[in-house]
């Protein structure tokens, strides 16, 4: 992997549910997302709420604050897409409580979520 230029790059890899982050090309993260409101075949207009499942990243990259660009590329492009997210991965959580600015975004995982995350 070249370091000398660090790029990193969150991009929706809509073939596998996920969010994808991309370190200097390199898969080094993923947060996967499962579409609850519009499913396929159903006519009319849908609200699209997404569940944010999980969060990963690579074990080497770890404790380098990649989770919280991952997670914050990806509600930035669900913001552009419309999307309403459902936290239900504990990190993507505790992202929210400590950074504002996502309100408009964001539907309450409610309480069987928080446990079942957890």
């Amino acid at each position: 992997m070249d370091t000398s230029t660090p790029s990193a790059d969150v991009s929706d890899n809509a073939d596998q549910n996920r969010f994808e982050l991309r370190l200097n090309g390199d898969l080094v993260g993923i947060l996967g997302y499962y579409d609850t409101n519009c499913p396929s075949g159903v006519p009319g207009p849908c609200d699209p709420i997404v569940d944010f499942m999980h969060t990963v990243i690579v074990e080497d990259f770890g404790h380098r604050g990649l989770a919280a660009v991952l997670v914050g590329g990806s509600l930035d492009i669900a913001r552009k897409r419309g999307w309403r997210v459902r936290p239900i991965c504990t990190y993507v959580q505790r992202y929210l409580d400590s950074h504002g600015g996502y309100e408009n975004v964001v539907v309450s995982p409610g309480p069987v979520a928080r446990r079942r995350g957890a």
